[in-house]
């Protein structure tokens, strides 16, 4: 009997189909969820060819919601929520039921029932936060206190989310009972399971992940960061039927008040990934487009409430809340779409038989629209200022309560350095380029770190340098050089890559994790790869050879034939002979520091009287007096007392200059300090 691999089917063709919708929609310059979303309806049952199977997927959907749910949690600062309260807290209240009372009275013109009306409404009020995120880094916005503010305020329409998911049921469901009743038991059992994994899982679930994490075994870290997401999001539906999104929220903001929430965020991040492209194929699939099609005038009307309704709306709360009017302007461009929560709405909508799937393919519709038009209202942001600043009157208006927000920090434009990655590595970097006063820029992913970077000065760009396109707010073009720090290898190739073909000329130093990652990087068109690994494997070698009882000359040439031997690929040919030999040179030299005594004949003569090459064979290529360096001396240059000598040369020369040293102290023996003899 054949075995039944019709889920793995459905995975393979979801997969290959959400990669070639989305290398499309990156190639059209839109946002990849359109790329995934059109994946769906291509495979789905509405559309000829393949039809995948909405079951299976749904089920696979399902956990990419708790993935989305759980980043969100773990990226969730209440610090940063409450320095944005001013603005993001009435600003999202009103705005959301601005929007919910527009989409209910658009589908009540179109004959819809109250119900169907209002989580209509309600799904149309909630943005998308994965595309206000890339929205605000492709457009370098992301930092900014208008970036801040925009944040902020979705972080509300999330938790807003969150809330309308525990209702909906108490509501809308099918029991027949009180609905106030209802919700009050479901808001009960809600704070109940809030209560719970704040209290004691926040106590629990960070010390399990310290606790693994001391095992020194990745994989048992991975699997617990991900048991933990699924593990919560269960038993909040299992034992208090609350919604998975819950579950996985607050399992995320649990555990990104630990020390480990960077690390659980990078190994959680590929299942996020994987399993949320699944989600968009899933809600794809259950568009039907013969239904759009027919209701054309219908998808228009949506399209154009949400994308031009609410930023009209939202740009015009700007005169009554304490903020400036281009703050407003890119929170109106940046909500001015509907997303993955939104979807979840409907879905809770169809699965409540409140929505039709034909009312929900209406919604999708509307959302893949609203989309592929962000990008617009993005690029809008400065036009619409300008327009705005020719009736100083109106401008007025949304200026006058700016008081609130800090000044945006500016960002060095020209002959500065920037700094992919700014962990370990990239923080020495930083901290020399800081010693020596030149002008660098960071560009880090992480939200949190990079916070952390600009209340410590620190010119930061908030983006993923691997998947946006905030590298071209970095200025490459007048830049000296980059540096990419990434630990991720194959994130470092997509940025060198990409910082070739906006800047052909710019000098770039990338960090590579194995040995075929230095040779990839270096066809990408880095010109210096370094392997940190290797460096510091040779660096122990090289102390362990000379603990050994080794010469320094022996270990050098030890260490320089891996170095060769493993970096050959990053030469060119003629360059690696010419290296070759000026190592095969300098082999076998040395460079030596000796002192002079205040009783050496040495002192009073210039080196050109010495001429110690001539004497010794060895050459003085500097001398430290007085704790200052005094490099590649002039041969008028007169010894003091004091004064050490640094001299090139191999080991017979290094002694010719230790027997001129000491010959030179014993022709002048220091004075004697006796006493004079009696009667003398």
């Amino acid at each position: 009997m054949p075995h039944d691999i019709s889920l793995i089917t459905n995975i393979s063709v979801a997969l290959v189909a959400a990669f070639a919708g989305g290398l499309l929609a990156r190639r059209l310059g839109l946002p990849t969820i359109v790329g995934y979303l059109l994946a769906g309806m291509l495979i789905g049952p509405f559309t000829p060819g393949f039809k995948g199977d909405v079951g299976d997927i749904s089920q696979l959907a399902e956990i990419g919601v708790i993935f989305l749910m759980f980043g969100v949690g773990l990226h969730f600062s209440l610090k940063d929520l409450w320095a944005v309260r001013k603005v993001a807290i009435p600003g999202a209240a009103l705005q959301m039921l601005l929007a919910t009372g527009l989409g209910f009275g658009l589908t009540r013109l179109w004959g819809w029932s109250t119900a169907a009306g209002l989580v209509m409404g309600l799904a149309l009020s909630i943005a998308s936060t994965v595309v206000l995120l890339r929205g605000l880094m492709d457009a370098g916005e992301l930092n900014t206190p208008a970036g801040q503010t925009a944040v902020g305020w979705l972080v509300l329409e999330d938790l807003a989310t969150v809330l309308i998911l525990v209702l909906l049921p108490a509501f809308f469901g099918s029991s027949g009972g009180n609905p106030w009743a209802a919700g009050g038991m479901a808001l009960l059992k809600t704070t109940i399971f809030v209560v719970l994994i704040l209290f004691v899982g926040g106590r629990f679930l960070p010390w399990l992940l310290t606790w693994i994490s001391h095992s020194r075994s990745r994989e048992l870290f991975i699997l617990a960061s991900v048991a933990v997401a699924l593990g919560t999001a269960f038993a909040a539906t299992a034992a208090f039927e609350v919604s998975l999104a819950l579950g996985a929220f607050l399992a995320g903001v649990v555990l990104g008040e630990s020390d480990l929430s960077h690390q659980i965020g990078d190994e959680v991040l590929p299942f996020r990934e994987i399993f949320a492209v699944i989600f968009f194929v899933s809600v794809g699939m259950l568009v039907n487009p013969l239904y759009v099609w027919n209701n054309i005038g219908q998808v228009i009307a949506l399209t154009v409430l949400i994308v031009f309704g609410k930023a009209i709306f939202t740009l015009f709360l700007g005169m009554i809340l304490p903020s400036s009017g281009r703050t407003m302007i890119v929170v109106a461009a940046g909500l001015s779409q509907i997303g993955e929560f939104s979807f979840i709405v409907g879905q809770a909508g169809v699965g409540l038989g409140v929505l039709s799937q034909d009312q929900y393919s209406l919604l999708l519709a509307g959302a893949i629209f609203s989309i592929m038009l962000n990008p617009v209202m993005f690029w809008s942001i400065p036009h619409v200022e300008t327009w705005l600043k020719r009736y100083p009157r109106l401008w007025a208006r949304f200026e006058r309560h700016a008081t609130t927000e800090p000044e945006e920090k500016k960002l060095p434009e020209t002959d500065h350095v920037v700094v992919v990655g700014y962990g370990r590595v990239g923080e020495h970097i930083g901290t020399v380029l800081q010693r020596l006063k030149i002008p660098f820029v960071v560009v880090e992913a992480d939200n949190h770190r990079a916070d952390d970077f600009m209340t410590k000065n620190i010119p930061t760009l908030i983006g993923d340098a691997a998947n946006s396109e905030v590298l071209t707010h970095a200025k490459l073009d007048k830049a000296k050089a980059l540096v990419v720090t990434l630990p991720n290898e194959a994130a470092s190739e997509l940025v060198v890559a990409a910082a070739r073909d906006l800047a052909p000329n710019l000098p770039i130093v990338a960090r590579a994790a194995t040995n075929s990652g230095v040779e990839r990087l270096a066809e990408l068109g880095a010109h210096d790869v370094i392997h940190p690994e290797l460096e510091g494997g040779l660096e122990i070698i090289r102390h362990t050879l000379l603990r050994l009882g080794y010469a320094a000359t022996q270990v050098q040439g030890y260490t320089d034939a891996v170095r060769r031997d493993q970096y050959h690929t990053n030469i060119a040919p003629t360059e690696h002979l010419v290296l070759e030999q000026l190592i095969q040179s300098v082999r076998g030299f040395e460079i030596a520091w000796r002192s002079i005594n205040a009783n050496s004949s040495l002192v009073g003569q210039s080196l050109a009287m010495l001429n110690f090459r001539a004497q010794t064979g060895a050459s003085v290529i500097a001398v430290l007096r007085d704790q200052q360096l005094i490099s590649n001396p002039e041969s008028q240059l007169t010894l003091e007392p004091g004064d050490t000598l640094g001299v090139i040369g191999d080991e017979s020369q290094i002694q010719a200059v230790d027997g001129l040293i000491s010959n030179s102290q014993a022709a002048n023996p220091p004075p004697t300090n006796r006493l004079a003899p009696s009667g003398a």
